[in-house]
């Protein structure tokens, strides 16, 4: 009988919640108007509300914009990643982001480190 969550699957989400954190303080650090109260505990409380939010709507927005998304080569996709850091936000009172240019850089830079983390965890570099 196979259990749901392993040891080794349970690592990788732990691993995961850290470095989102991580790339939720690096996004702070850089984005005028992306405000992060607390350190990193509360960087991943962030990156693990904003990760539920886009495994759960990300797949149903982009379907739902598909004409969009497609006239704008994936673009919008970008605006759909700012939709969801935007409610990441309301649900959360240890961060803030000021203004919609706050939320769709954020949102980019999160994009671009979450990939880059990716690539080093699975060349080996990481974890």
């Amino acid at each position: 009988m196979s259990h749901l969550l392993t040891a080794n699957s349970l690592t990788q989400l732990l691993v995961a919640a850290i470095l989102g954190g991580v790339a939720v303080l690096i996004v702070a650090k850089i984005v005028p108007g992306f405000q992060l109260k607390g350190g990193l505990g509360s960087a991943i409380a962030v990156a693990v509300v904003y990760g539920v939010l886009k495994a759960v709507l990300q797949r149903l927005l982009i379907l739902v914009s598909l004409p969009l998304v497609l006239l704008t080569l994936g673009i919008f996709i970008l605006i759909i990643n700012a939709f969801i850091l935007w409610l990441t936000s309301v649900l959360l009172s240890n961060f803030e982001v000021k203004s919609k240019t706050a939320l769709v850089v954020g949102a980019f830079l999160l994009a671009v480190i979450d990939w880059l983390f990716t690539f080093f965890v699975q060349h080996g570099a990481i974890y």
